[in-house]
């Protein structure tokens, strides 16, 4: 595709999939599930002297952005702004959004960009229409906020959280919900600044405690709220909880994990019960419940590093079937390569053999496990590269592996022994 046919339409135009054409359609008959493209800058039969020298002047932008000539994108663009006054209906529109988007990437990568140039291109954005309005104030938000003016951002943040146009929509809605969560999660950042400075004052005045503990109001009411409202809330979850902790009301933070992990109205996220579980580790909970949480993770990531702390558990408890659990935890981290050279797990899985070895069913047990790993499992743990490999980076691993091989693949064909690389292994 030529480079100047590249789509530049607004994101919900992309995300309409009702089109269909001939030209789509597969040779199989099948259409293909792809947006349509239609260019902005294609050129049109009615087309005036203005549009031509602004489609143009697009296509040169184009180019310039994709070859990195930043000053000269920027000098474009400068021109290119012209189609915010664009009387033509329907046109104004996707050139906003367009000159918004491009805008914020230049000056991204310009070498010479200032704080203020974000700031006069966001506020210019703003007012040239409402449909975009609450997207441009939180991205205006996060440039101040990566250039440290925090109170600045805030007072953006509060700006859009008041703002309100036409009848309000779906959309509108859960973006105005969005910017309550970023300026609560503001107040939990200024909340942290001034704990931190008070830890450091010899005598702290009861004012600046009140003012500390006001911060902390404010960013709970709408924190509290994010729950009521399904999806993946991490920061402002741990946010919250933080400050519960803080001030020692155990009760509710410990209500607000577990909506979060347990909700069935939630999507599933491990990192909610990974909080829940590491909350619940500080405050010296019963092994039994945090084995209950770390089971629950299983499920969802076998791979999670905290498995290695769930296969603790299980190998601590005087339950036979903690014991086999412990087994296939740890057999199932090692299904993956991101586990096959650490060290902890195959300590980890000699020592739950060892124990299975008091159990009489122990050979029947390990077989069982095993039995649909034994035809890639030696291929992934136990060929002669392998073996070299470990022994040259890890000796102590490659041991532990060597007295687990005949136990885990006794039909093993495989030469699990250093030194000894051949062709296709």
């Amino acid at each position: 595709m030529d480079d100047t046919q590249i789509e530049s339409v607004p994101f919900e135009d992309l995300e309409d999939d009702n089109d269909s054409s001939d030209d789509n359609s597969s040779k199989s008959g099948k259409k293909s599930k792809l947006p349509l493209v239609t260019s902005t800058c294609a050129e049109t039969p009615r087309e005036t002297g203005f549009h031509e020298s602004t489609r143009i002047c697009l296509e040169q932008m184009r180019e310039a952005l994709l070859h990195h000539r930043w000053q000269e994108a920027a000098e474009y663009m400068a021109c290119y702004t012209q189609m915010l006054e664009d009387p033509t209906n329907g046109r104004a529109q996707p050139c906003k959004e367009l000159i918004w988007r491009i805008s914020a990437e230049i000056l991204h990568h310009h070498p010479n960009s200032k704080l203020d140039d974000y700031n006069i291109i966001y506020e210019r954005m703003k007012h040239s229409g409402v449909k975009h309005y609450l997207m441009i104030c939180l991205e205006h938000v996060f440039h101040l906020l990566l250039s440290g003016h925090i109170e600045d951002a805030k007072r953006q943040l509060s700006a859009a959280e008041s703002w309100r146009y036409g009848k309000e929509s779906a959309a509108q809605l859960q973006r105005t919900k969005l910017i309550q969560a970023y300026r609560s999660l503001l107040d939990y950042i200024i909340w942290c600044d001034k704990k931190f400075t008070h830890s450091r004052t010899e005598y702290s005045h009861s004012g600046d405690n009140q003012d500390t503990h006001n911060y902390f109001r404010q960013a709970s009411v709408n924190l509290k709220e994010i729950l009521k409202n399904p999806g993946v809330w991490d920061p402002f979850i741990l946010s919250y909880v933080e400050m519960l902790e803080f001030y020692e009301d155990h009760e509710e933070a410990l209500k607000v994990l577990n909506d979060y992990a347990y909700d069935s109205t939630f999507p599933p996220n491990p990192n909610a019960h990974v909080y829940l579980y590491q909350y619940l580790k500080r405050h010296d909970t019963p092994e039994k419940k945090l084995m209950k949480v770390l089971k629950t993770l299983h499920v969802l990531v076998p791979s999670h590093e905290l498995m290695l702390e769930y296969t603790s558990l299980l190998l601590q408890s005087e339950k036979k079937t903690d014991t086999q659990k412990a087994l296939e935890v740890t057999l199932e981290m090692l299904d993956f390569a991101c586990w096959r050279s650490n060290l902890d797990a195959w300590k980890s899985l000699k020592a739950i053999i060892q124990k299975l070895q008091s159990q009489e069913d122990w050979k029947d047990v390990v077989s069982g496990k095993m039995a649909a790993r034994k035809d890639w499992w030696p291929v992934l743990h136990f060929t002669s590269f392998h073996a070299s490999k470990d022994s040259e980076e890890n000796p102590e691993l490659m041991e532990v592996k060597a007295s687990l091989m005949k136990i885990l693949c006794p039909d093993l064909t495989l030469k699990y022994a250093a030194g000894q690389v051949t062709n296709g292994e």
